[in-house]
């Protein structure tokens, strides 16, 4: 083990519909912003202020086109993944710098109403939990969870 960590948690509302951008030999990607907020009170004022912080979110494969077909402006979404920072040069020959969040796991936390739902949802309505497969081959589990719902399993310790 290298003795270091990339890892992100974010809970927060998405603020456009998912981008997608699909690739020949079938995979594809998503990038949506997620704001998230921090309330206090000013001390010397008083008052209450929020700051909102955007994320660039980019979820890939199965986990993206499970993003597009559930996910709307608004929602509230638990993201779970890395930080990734892109360089390119703009149009003047500027070096420019962009921060990603790399999804790595992600739940819906917007309940979705049991009339809207199609066939293919979770019939309880409640936050469904899907993975990407951007780390399956890294999982400690051995398992997949590649667009499935996350099930609980039983635990078998003896302990």
């Amino acid at each position: 083990m290298s003795g270091t960590l990339n890892k992100v948690m974010l809970i927060g509302h998405t603020g456009d519909a998912i981008k997608m951008t699909y690739f020949e030999g079938g995979g594809c990607i998503g990038r949506f912003p997620l704001a998230t907020n921090e309330t206090y009170n000013n001390r010397t004022t008083g008052e209450r202020v929020t700051n909102t912080e955007w994320h660039n979110i980019v979820v890939r494969n199965k986990g993206a086109e499970v993003c597009e077909k559930y996910l709307k402006k608004g929602d509230k979404v638990y993201i779970e993944g890395r930080l990734k920072t892109r360089k390119w040069t703009d149009d003047q020959g500027n070096d420019r710098y962009s921060t990603e969040i790399q999804c790595t796991d992600f739940t819906f936390l917007t309940p979705k109403s049991s009339d809207s739902m199609g066939s293919d949802q979770m019939a309880s309505g409640s936050a469904a939990a899907y993975g990407n497969g951007a780390n399956a081959s890294n999982n400690p589990y051995g398992s997949s969870n590649q667009g499935a719902p996350q099930a609980e399993e039983e635990d078998d310790l003896p302990f």
